[in-house]
């Protein structure tokens, strides 16, 4: 996916600045397999290079898309395959998308239902809150 070059090894504390990703997330990408183990230093430095910054960058790239990492490691691994074609890219995007689409559903009902719950509220002017009355109501039909 990236340059073979490794003339400029960096630190982790480079590595997040020149990427923007925290440096306990950087870790973590290395224990769950996106993010290669760089090679250690003698004194045990980890030492990143040029294909970790731009691996990085890629993954970081894709989360704030909102990719799963099973979908990040799918899209890294056909990028490692060599293939440049993207119709398997796509499927994967075009799921994600239809997971997007979901959510906003999703977000349109909680938005008109909390907007219901604040409109029908009066301060003063009730004995009791319709938010809470709704809140109770919503784990009273759970329970039954």
């Amino acid at each position: 996916m990236v340059t073979n070059s490794r003339a400029k090894s960096v630190l982790i504390g480079t590595l997040a600045e020149r990427t923007g990703v925290n440096i306990e997330t950087i870790r973590y990408y290395e224990r769950v397999g996106l993010l290669p183990s760089p090679p250690r230093s003698e004194g045990r430095w980890r030492v990143y290079d040029e294909e970790h910054i731009q691996l990085l960058n890629f993954v970081r790239r894709s989360r704030e898309l909102g990719f799963s990492l099973d979908d990040i490691r799918a899209l890294l691994a056909l990028v490692d395959d060599g293939n440049t074609e993207c119709g398997a890219a796509k499927k994967i995007a075009l799921r994600h998308l239809a997971d997007v689409h979901g959510k906003i559903t999703s977000l349109k009902r909680l938005e008109r239902a909390l907007k219901n719950m604040t409109d029908a509220c009066r301060p003063g002017d009730q004995s009791s809150c319709p938010i809470i009355e709704a809140l109770n109501t919503s784990a009273e039909a759970r329970a039954s």
